[in-house]
């Protein structure tokens, strides 16, 4: 088969590489068998010239290094996005295989094992055989004087002037590559010098070292690589693009046989192995890595990953040279994200709101407790399309860019918690008209003074009138209730929360307002994701962490992130919140349709101007935050009136717009998640909680008391009744056993008087009279006149 042919050098060309290497040779002392060092004047040259040049060289080549890929892993241990200027994975030589050692020295330097720094032979046979005429069978350089070449072109990072001087074709780069390459070999063996070659060297199509291009052409492991595929490797060493196999197999083909022919000829395999496997097609299964967080499944989680690195100052003096470590450093980040959340959560955006419509879909997963980012998910995927975005809508602006938008109500559980906190009991009903003006000096803040003396028109969602409590207040989300609410907690108290809990506000001066409880700062997903968060957790906050641990390229752990986590509220008061909050996802609760099936809780949101709609819920194991908003092609917030949605046109809420996505994520994973319950509020602690009264009918005064008591109830004595039970026992309890009832109030214990009681017959034109209603829990007297409260509700 003939051998691809290639350019000659002229012979002044040759005469004067050549007469370089010798005068270079005679100031080194390098013995070569018949050359002479007159052979220099050709060129005009002297062992005295080269010797001034080589005299103001550094001794040593710094050997930094090697740029390699780093990988981002899911929790599970799944690469998600690799990040790289140069495509590589050092390997030691022991994991490279026989044939492909073979390979490159038969092509490259066959008497690599023999020589020092300069192989004058070599060199001289290069030269004379390209002048001859049949093609290229060995290159002119050793592969140590091709590893400087290549090591300084890396340590150019990029600056051409650097890289013109690695590269141009001058005599002060000749001497400059030797004078590296002979301290190379003093320092180090000719194993280390191979496999550094080896990992260095660039194959083209963005694969760099030997691994990376097994990889990449062939989907195998640089120590299973065959001598087909050694040979083709080989062969692309020399003219890596212009012979790139995916565009030039006709070419590459010509050039892995010309290697094999090469190897035949130095007797490395046999004439006939080398010519059966000439014939062969190239065989190439080529697998591409994709590059950067943009081919990832998890683009915007990815790019969270990236920007919460970047700001980890332990990982380099700067921005730049933490830059350099992520995109070279070959590291291995170990993150938190579960792909099949992330799958859910994605595919929970996409089916609710579309790339191209005039809005934008986010939602942020986050663990109690630990604060791990389950996942990330938005509807405008990441790119400069149309319906594409490089803002990241799910995190801080610090690390997406995007300044988040206004959570609405879903601020008032801050509020909420507040009051608990401050001892308010959950029973306490405040008259909430559906409008009202309030005078901003009934606000207080933290130095106990007032907010100001303006005015703030507050109004109702649902324009009714409400006398809610703080169950009621919150299931319905009473703008009035909650504004006379902040009055009694405060501003204070609920901005610092806020604060403690991972919401970015401003300034006291800016946030710390009296509509506060409407939510008029802009947050994002995460950080909403993450407050909630911290109810599910019993009040213990955890910050956001989308990272575990990074291993440098050899697997040594550089670092650990381990969870950050303050108790910023009681135990008790967050288990007050989630009790409130369950009533929303609850049967009768108008999130009930969101339910995941699962015990859940959660709060709607929508902004003024109704620029965006939000739902943040969580199970105890789980939170997530959903928003939906108006934006522009600029990615800025505008009005969700009028806007088509999905599709559609349609009026917005939290609970019919942003609750779908958090619902259809939560039902797709609940399966997953474990079904445990919210620890119920402690009546000891907490006021007003809602609590089943225990049935005490048939036990005495004494014991019923205590039961009561312990249950977190005051208790009277209502006078005696006509029962049937046993004289001076409970007959029963107003309120009756099992209604819900506010715990610090009172039950009334009404005794039995050991008659049992006789209902009058009613009278015979009057078949209602009397009544069928009231009933007991321990032998009350139906329809006698007393009414419903009787036996409970």
């Amino acid at each position: 088969m003939p051998r691809p042919r290639t350019d000659r050098l002229p012979l002044p060309k040759v005469m004067s590489h050549l007469g370089v290497m010798i005068a270079v040779s005679a100031v080194l002392g390098v013995v070569v068998s018949g050359l002479a060092i007159p052979f220099a004047g050709v060129v005009g040259l002297t062992a005295r010239n080269v010797a001034s040049e080589m005299d103001k060289l550094p001794k040593e080549l710094a050997t930094e290094q090697l740029p390699q890929r780093t990988e981002i892993l899911d929790k599970d241990g799944q690469v998600i996005a690799t990040l790289y200027d140069q495509n590589r994975v050092n390997v030691p030589l022991r994991q490279m295989s026989r044939p492909m050692v073979k390979a490159i020295l038969a092509i490259e330097d066959y008497r690599f094992y023999q020589h020092g720094a300069l192989d004058l032979r070599g060199t001289l046979r290069a030269l004379l055989t390209n002048q001859a005429a049949n093609g290229v069978v060995q290159g002119g350089s050793s592969i140590t004087q091709q590893l400087v070449k290549q090591t300084l072109i890396n340590q150019a990072d990029g600056n051409k002037k650097a890289i013109r001087r690695a590269t141009d074709d001058s005599y002060a780069r000749k001497i400059r590559e030797l004078r590296y390459a002979i301290a190379l070999e003093k320092r180090h063996t000719k194993d280390w010098i191979l496999e550094q070659y080896l990992n260095t060297v660039y194959f083209g199509d963005g694969a760099y070292g030997i691994q990376a291009a097994a990889q990449h052409f062939f989907g195998v492991n640089a120590k299973d690589l065959n001598l087909r595929q050694s040979a083709l490797l080989a062969g692309l060493v020399r003219s890596p693009e212009a012979l790139n196999p995916t565009d030039n197999a006709e070419g590459a083909r010509d050039r892995r046989n010309v290697v094999l022919y090469r190897m035949a000829e130095l007797s490395v395999i046999p004439d006939r192995k080398a010519q059966r496997t000439a014939k062969t097609p190239l065989g190439l299964d080529v697998k591409p890595k994709p590059r950067g967080c943009v081919n990832s499944p998890a683009q915007f989680f990815c790019d969270y990953v990236v920007n919460y690195l970047m700001q980890d100052k332990a990982l380099g003096a700067n921005a730049k040279a933490r830059e350099r470590l992520l995109w070279n450093g070959g590291l291995t980040v170990r993150t938190t994200i579960d792909m099949k959340m992330q799958t859910a959560a994605q595919n929970a955006v996409k089916s609710h709101v579309f790339a191209t419509d005039s809005a934008v879909g986010a939602t942020a997963l986050v663990v109690p407790r630990t604060g791990e980012v389950r996942a990330l998910a938005q509807s405008k995927p990441m790119g400069s399309e149309k319906g594409q975005s490089f803002l990241n809508f799910t995190v801080p602006k610090e690390y997406g860019d995007a300044n988040g938008f206004q959570p609405g109500s879903n601020f008032k559980p801050f509020v909420l918690a507040a009051a608990i906190d401050q001892g308010i009991p959950l029973t306490t009903t405040i008259n909430s008209p559906a409008q009202m003006v309030v005078q901003e000096s009934k606000y207080k803040v933290c130095d106990g003074s007032t907010y100001g003396y303006g005015t703030w028109d507050v109004k109702n969602f649902d324009g009714a009138n409400h006398n809610p409590n703080l169950y009621t207040g919150t299931q319905l989300s009473v703008n009035t209730f909650f504004a006379q609410l902040e009055m009694r907690t405060g501003l204070c108290e609920p901005y610092n929360l806020a604060k403690k809990m991972g919401v970015r506000l401003g300034s006291k001066a800016q946030d710390m307002i009296p509509s506060f409880t409407l939510g008029p700062t802009d947050a994002s997903p995460l950080e909403m994701a993450e407050a909630y968060a911290t109810f599910a957790g019993r009040g213990l906050h955890c910050d956001s962490r989308p990272v575990t641990s990074i291993e440098d390229a050899e697997g040594n752990v550089l670092k650990k992130y381990e969870p950050k986590c303050n108790q910023v509220l009681p135990a008790s008061v967050a288990d007050a919140v989630n009790d409130v909050l369950e009533g929303v996802t609850a049967p009768g609760g108008f999130g009930a349709a969101l339910s995941p099936g699962i015990p859940s809780a959660g709060k709607t949101g929508t902004s003024s101007g109704n620029n965006s709609v939000w739902f943040t819920g969580y199970t105890p194991n789980l939170a997530g935050s959903a928003v939906v908003a108006g934006v522009n092609s600029a990615g800025s917030p505008t009005s969700l009136d009028g806007v088509k949605i999905a599709g559609y046109y349609r009026s917005t809420s939290g609970s019919t717009t942003a609750g779908p996505i958090w619902g259809d994520t939560f039902k797709a994973i609940a399966q997953d998640l474990p079904g445990d319950s919210f620890t119920k509020p402690s009546a000891e602690d907490i006021k007003g909680v809602l609590i089943p009264v225990p049935s005490v009918a048939g036990q005495s005064v004494e014991g019923a008391t205590a039961i009561l008591e312990d249950a977190g109830f005051g208790v009277a004595n209502g006078g005696y009744v006509d029962s049937s039970l046993a004289e001076g026992t409970v007959a029963y309890t107003e309120p009756g056993a099992g209604t819900l009832t506010g715990s610090g109030s009172t039950i009334v214990l009404k005794v039995s008087d050991g008659t049992p009681y006789v209902a009058p017959k009613p009278p015979k034109k009057n078949k209602n009279n009397g009544g069928n209603n009231g009933g007991g829990n321990g032998g009350g007297p139906p329809g006698n006149g007393r009414g419903p409260g009787r036996g409970g509700r």
